[in-house]
């Protein structure tokens, strides 16, 4: 073979890649993204940080010498001299950051919960909640879902906190403990369905429909750990069939949520369809691993004491809640109201 040949031949092959590369390639890619992630949790933890010791020794300064706001005024201009490439030290945000420390005098529980979330997140929890179980509630909610700022402000302009594991239920009964615990834990009472423009009087079949068509959404008011199997599922038992509603697998619980929407008033005998739907489920479709299915039955309005009387003898898992729609607005209103993604960007916006 003539040197030059030879000599092409060796240059190609080292232009070759390794059958390896991608995977190497695609490695090395995540090892990048997870070494951004945690840069940017470190400087979001130290900023919450700074901000709050900003904020305590402004607190100091004014009890012990009787600081004006002209101070902070001042206090933010030579800061914005002398940092110029920071921002966040606007008067308006140093005055934040002194009510943040106010709220928040011991510093062990910034640095072990608040700086794990951002500083918006922490200004949401000083402008819309007053109590401080509320705010420590939300805060430890965020971090463990993850909230965006914007969930964040839906979750808590619903009350959340309120409606967490207040359906009734018969899990304490039915269930074995913990899972018992956590199964009252993922209801609400009641499902706040404010992202349907649906009349007082909708049909079920619309309630489902619109459910479904505004899935995320409805995953979102569920909770962490639903994931949606189908609606209307069939079930063929004893040669007829039987629909469900809407059919979700439970992460956490390992189970099947099996939930009825009924577009009125509760009634007992709902009870007993959902005894057989979680029957016929639990011996058509649950594997060996999964626990025992659970049913949900979702009303437009319930009696505590007849939803009680009716669980009180069931042997089977199940939790009655109500449904709230958004508040009726005249018909020549509802075609100008903006949509949820238009609110979601509007919102985005402010958040930056």
């Amino acid at each position: 073979m003539p040197k030059s040949e030879k000599r092409s031949n060796q240059i190609a092959k080292q232009q070759t890649l390794p059958d390896t590369y991608p995977v190497f390639l695609q490695e090395l890619k995540q090892h990048i993204r997870e070494s951004q992630l945690r840069a940017a949790v470190s400087v979001n933890r130290e900023l919450v940080l700074l901000y709050w010791r900003i904020g305590r020794d402004i607190l100091v300064r004014q009890q012990r010498e009787n600081w004006g706001a002209k101070v902070i005024d001042r206090l933010a201009a030579d800061l914005k001299k002398s940092f110029p490439e920071m921002k966040g030290f606007s008067p308006r945000n140093l005055k934040y950051m002194r009510a943040f420390a106010g709220a928040w005098p011991e510093e062990e529980f910034v640095q072990e919960v608040l700086a794990q979330i951002t500083w918006y997140h922490n200004l949401t929890l000083l402008e819309k909640l007053t109590v401080e179980s509320d705010r420590v509630w939300y805060a430890k909610a965020s971090i463990q879902h993850g909230w965006s700022r914007n969930v964040l402000v839906h979750q808590i302009e619903t009350a959340l906190h309120k409606r967490t594991g207040a359906a009734v239920t018969n899990f304490e009964r039915t269930l074995p403990p913990p899972q018992s615990d956590l199964a009252q834990q993922i209801t609400r009472d009641p499902y706040t369905f404010d992202f349907l423009m649906l009349a007082e009087d909708a049909h079920e079949r619309e309630l489902e429909q619109g459910l479904l068509a505004h899935l995320r959404d409805f995953l979102l008011e569920l909770g962490v750990g639903f994931a949606f199997v189908a609606s209307q599922y069939r079930l063929d038992v004893g040669g007829s069939d039987f629909f469900i509603d809407l059919l979700f697998y439970h992460l956490k619980l390992r189970c099947f949520v099996v939930i009825d929407l009924k577009a009125k008033a509760f009634e007992p005998e709902f009870v007993g369809k959902m005894n057989f739907y979680l029957a016929a489920v639990d011996d058509l479709l649950r594997h060996p691993d999964d626990r025992p299915s659970i049913g949900l039955i979702i009303c437009k309005t319930k009696d505590q004491v007849v939803a009680e009387y009716a669980l009180r003898n069931t042997t089977t898992p199940i939790g009655i809640s109500e449904y709230k729609l958004s508040e009726s607005l005249p018909a020549d209103l509802k075609g100008s109201l903006p949509t949820i993604e238009e609110l979601e960007n509007e919102l985005g916006k402010g958040a930056k």
